[in-house]
């Protein structure tokens, strides 16, 4: 469906927190937080976020997201029992997050079979709006647009550069920027798309089922 207004797909924002590209092959998931959106609304309360054990130690650097010490890591679920978790709440879903292309490579290598119907960028979206001049991070778009403060509700106890964080963020700020995009008549899913979207795989555009036409043009 490209024509019913966006807030009728089936989103999920994600976030993934990681070791980090430069551990090449051997970059890890420490962290996968998943939250739906049901009406344009973010379902706090129904997401899901797990820190993961990667089954290794993980050197200390500064872009390991804060808390996520070997200790946490070691009496955290592995990352098999995570997949299934993810899989029943993405497979089918279009997955929505701030530079979603990042968390895509590193989901997509470490969870093959995962099978989420396409992806959303609200980092894209910001700056096809022109809306990322006060800074194009998550927590600067968050801020610019007011909604810092409603993270933190839906998001007790978490900081910005954890999963659940961030997830509820990038629901937040997709709501917010749609809603500029389209003014009093909501855009369709189709708008969204061209405005957001990016292919599960650049070489063969993800379609949901029944779909004959592609998403991202």
């Amino acid at each position: 469906m490209t024509d019913g207004p966006w807030q009728d797909a089936a989103l999920v924002a994600i976030d993934l927190e990681g070791s980090g590209a430069q551990d090449g092959e051997r970059e890890a998931i420490l962290e996968a937080a998943a939250v739906p959106l049901r009406g344009g609304v973010v379902q706090a309360a129904e997401g899901y976020c797990s820190v993961v054990n990667p089954g290794r130690r993980i050197p200390r650097r500064p872009w390991i997201s804060p808390g996520l010490t070997d200790d946490v890591l070691a009496a955290a679920p592995p990352l098999s029992t995570v997949e299934r978790e993810l899989a029943a709440r993405l497979d089918g879903r279009i997955l929505v997050g701030h530079n979603v292309a990042v968390d895509w490579r590193l989901l997509r290598r470490r969870c093959p079979n995962l099978r989420p119907a396409g992806l959303i960028d609200t980092f894209r979206l910001a700056r096809r709006l022109g809306k990322g001049t006060a800074g194009s991070s998550l927590g600067a778009l968050l801020t610019h647009h007011n909604l810092a403060e409603q993270v933190n509700m839906l998001a007790p106890g978490g900081q910005p550069h954890r999963a659940l964080w961030d997830a509820v963020g990038a629901g937040l700020l997709l709501t917010a920027l749609a809603q500029q995009a389209g003014g009093p008549t909501p855009i369709s899913l189709g708008q969204l798309r061209h405005l957001a979207g990016l292919p599960l795989d650049p070489a063969s555009p993800a379609r949901p089922a029944g779909e004959q036409t592609e998403l991202f043009g």
